[in-house]
């Protein structure tokens, strides 16, 4: 029997023949060339260069062809694929230099316009100087009190001497939140002064006694240019040993001192308060002319109006009834308190005219202040 004739193979494989390579080869260089952008680019090489690509496809049915045209074939292919890859190679490079130059030219950002294009807010010049004040009084010794806004009628005002028929436990001036109860006396209001924080104060805090206390108030008062029915206070109040209105001048010289500026005078007219006696009203000399506009010959002054005072404040010795209430011996211990607007002390530091410039939440008062350290 003869030797089996192996130079005789009758598969023949057309997608190998000369003619079919060198169509794939033309289409997959014609779709490269035609692709317009790096997508288009993309799906030309899954096309023609993929893995179900047809010039992938014929490399694999190499193997069916005669030893002998093995060799023809797989250069024949092989060159058509060298060739789809340098032309993807070639127009992937030609397509990513157009896209950068496009995102160069379209995507240009001017670096001399604004970066801030969202304006930064401002902190609110009544919370700024509320700083300052507290920081004046903690420097001197004394404590943060705070309490809340809304307060029982008699923290607010019977336990500061406030009688019952007093004119500003009527509905005109204050705002009441709930009736008293039937078996109570006491209702619910929002707090007039932050003299109740003192009451709190007293009531829970150990002897000697040096706290400040700032905060929110609320009045029935019509809003204006000087009055609005919701502002801001500050209270400080002192209760040891030995107090006396001197001590309580001399707090009151240092706080004015540390805020407005050294050498200003104070002065101590009689006033009255249910809860100090004595009572005083505190002005200081004016911190713009001091004093110049009252002389003959001076420039007027806008802030004192040339009378070379500004009130500020309002103080006195605590009432003794008000210790008695607070279960403090009135015998044995004393205090001083004094208390002033913050916005007053605002439009008086800086020249502002209209309290509802400060209630209107426009930021561009609020930033001409800056930011205070």
């Amino acid at each position: 029997m003869s030797a089996p004739n192996k130079a005789y193979d009758p598969v023949e494989v057309a997608a190998l023949a000369p003619a079919a390579v060198d169509r794939m080869r033309a289409d997959a260089l014609a779709a490269i060339a035609a692709a317009a952008d790096l997508d288009e680019l993309k799906a030309a090489r899954l096309a023609h260069a993929g893995d179900r690509a047809p010039i992938t496809l014929a490399n694999a049915e190499i193997g069916a062809l005669p030893p002998a045209a093995r060799a023809e074939a797989g250069k024949r292919v092989g060159t058509a694929r060298s060739a789809i890859r340098a032309a993807l190679a070639s127009r992937q490079e030609e397509l990513a230099a157009e896209r950068d130059s496009r995102v160069l030219v379209e995507e240009t950002v001017d670096v001399t316009l604004p970066w801030d294009r969202t304006p930064a807010g401002a902190r609110h010049p009544v919370s700024s100087i509320a700083d300052r004040l507290v920081d004046v009084f903690v420097g001197m010794g004394y404590e943060v009190a705070e309490g809340p806004e809304v307060e029982a009628e008699w923290y607010n005002f019977d336990a500061l001497n406030f009688p019952p028929d007093h004119p500003a436990r009527e509905m005109q001036d204050t705002f009441f939140v709930a009736g008293p109860k039937p078996a109570e006396r006491s209702g619910v209001v929002l707090r007039t002064h932050t003299s109740p924080v003192q009451i709190r104060a007293m009531l829970t805090r150990p002897l000697p006694l040096y706290v400040v206390s700032p905060g929110k108030c609320y009045r029935s008062d019509a809003l204006d240019a000087t009055h609005s029915p919701v502002f801001h206070q500050i209270e400080c109040l002192a209760v040891d040993e030995g107090l006396t209105m001197a001590d309580l001048r001399g707090a009151i010289s240092a706080f004015v001192e540390a805020m407005f500026g050294e050498g200003l005078r104070t002065r101590l007219r009689p006033d009255f308060f249910p809860f100090t006696e004595p009572s005083a009203d505190v002005s200081m000399e004016c911190h713009v002319c001091r004093g110049a506009s009252t002389r003959p010959g001076g420039a007027p002054c806008r802030v004192c109006r040339s009378q070379g005072w500004i009130e500020i404040a309002g103080c006195g010795m605590v009432n003794p009834r008000v210790l008695v209430a607070c279960g403090i011996d009135p015998d044995r211990y004393s205090g001083f308190a004094f208390g002033l607007g913050i916005e007053r002390s605002l439009m008086i530091r800086h020249g502002v005219t209209d309290i509802r410039d400060t209630l209107e939440g426009d930021v561009r008062f609020s930033r001409a202040f800056g930011v205070e350290a």
